[in-house]
């Protein structure tokens, strides 16, 4: 899958409940288990529901 560059939206947590930092992601997959894998780098990546991500041009709302 290609990548894109996505935000989230303000106050967006992690699977495992924690924060994430409000800053430009890649969108590596949709899991089946129905979360969005965001990375910041090779080292840095998030489960976050699909719901809580944006395009980095488009308004908020789910991923097409």
């Amino acid at each position: 899958m290609d990548t894109r560059t996505v935000k989230v939206k303000p106050e967006t947590r992690n699977h495992k409940g924690f924060f994430v930092r409000d800053t430009d992601y890649e969108l590596v997959e949709i899991e089946q288990s129905g979360w969005a894998l965001i990375c910041i780098d090779e080292a840095t990546c998030h489960y976050v529901d699909p719901d809580n991500i944006r395009n980095q041009d488009a308004s908020l709302g789910t991923m097409e």
